[in-house]
């Protein structure tokens, strides 16, 4: 017999704003203890010493994950000049430090100016990024470092929010992959006298801009009553609905003909609320949200080419009911 899995079959999603000091998985695993989940996870991963926006996905949303990881994010945090540490923030050891020179705001914001745009970035040693199999920060913890790539990021803005030096408050809004560690280190570097992160917190993760967050404290008071929709991260995402039949058919991985569609194949409704006729404007492999008759989603499908159209599936949701 299979293994029997503990907890209860709870869907949606919640953005956690994870406290300081411990890791995404311990947030998400007193989230999913607190719901009883059976099934969890989170898309993008916080430093111990950061806080703020962690989207926690439960039971079926998780198969959401990768639309929400390549996300862009904000963030906020203190930059203290003068000291560097092998982790590039202060839960690291002092490795190096630098008199701060006399920095006018003019020096600060050319400095700043110049880690706009896409660059070329090294993911920190001390990272969750695997080398051969192995995290970067447990060959770290031992004593050991690897060569690792440079990966392309976009650095969208960098502002500066707050001189009090040798401390500068900066925001930071950028694509998937980002490291403010480095980005804080480059800059010290820039400016002759290092860096280091003091304090980090996410402002957002796209597409949650601007949405409330809660504490896991909340969440245990609170519980499923503070559950977001599956679906609430992919609004951006066109959308058709399915006849009963139609479901019926998707949910068995089929692809679904526009004779089964709920509404005529020129009324598929894209996130802008402009119509697409017979699928024009979507791409073969653009995602689009797939709802039954209600409108509740079902899962993902693509337009299949060719004719007549069809939507295949891409992820479909299972949604019976599991037991504890």
């Amino acid at each position: 017999m299979g293994r029997r899995r503990r907890g209860r079959a709870v869907h949606g999603i919640l953005l956690v704003d994870k406290p300081a000091g411990g890791s995404s998985n311990a947030v998400l695993q007193r989230v999913r203890r607190s719901l009883n989940a059976a099934k969890a996870g989170h898309a993008g991963t916080l430093d111990p010493l950061a806080t703020g926006m962690l989207p926690v996905l439960l039971g079926e949303a998780t198969k959401f994950a990768s639309y929400l990881i390549s996300s862009r994010k904000a963030y906020e945090a203190t930059l203290r000049l003068g000291i560097e540490t092998d982790s590039l923030d202060a839960d690291g050891e002092v490795v190096s430090e630098r008199p701060v020179p006399a920095l006018t705001r003019e020096d600060l914001e050319t400095a700043v100016a110049a880690l706009r745009g896409t660059q070329q970035q090294v993911p920190p040693m001390v990272s969750a990024i695997k080398a051969n199999g192995e995290r970067l920060y447990k060959l770290a913890r031992e004593g050991r470092e690897v060569e690792r790539q440079a990966r392309q990021i976009e650095v969208e803005e960098f502002e500066i929010l707050e001189i009090k030096l040798p401390e500068l408050r900066v925001r930071v809004r950028c694509s998937k992959g980002t490291y403010i560690r480095v980005l804080g280190a480059d800059l010290g570097n820039a400016l002759g006298c290092g860096a280091h992160v003091t304090a980090l917190r996410r402002i957002w993760v796209a597409p949650f801009e601007g949405q409330a967050m809660v504490s896991p404290a909340d969440i245990e008071i609170g519980g499923e009553a503070l559950l977001l929709p599956m679906d609430a991260g992919l609004a951006h995402l066109s959308r058709v609905q399915l006849d009963a039949a139609g479901v019926q058919a998707f949910r068995h991985g089929h692809a679904v003909p526009a004779a089964l569609m709920a509404s005529k194949p020129d009324q598929i409704a894209v996130g802008s609320g402009r119509p697409v006729t017979e699928g024009a404007g979507l791409g073969a492999d653009e995602p689009l949200r797939v709802c039954d008759p209600q409108g509740g989603i079902i899962g993902l499908g693509a337009v299949q080419r060719a004719a007549p159209l069809h939507i295949r599936p891409i992820k479909v949701l299972q949604l019976e009911s599991e037991t504890a």
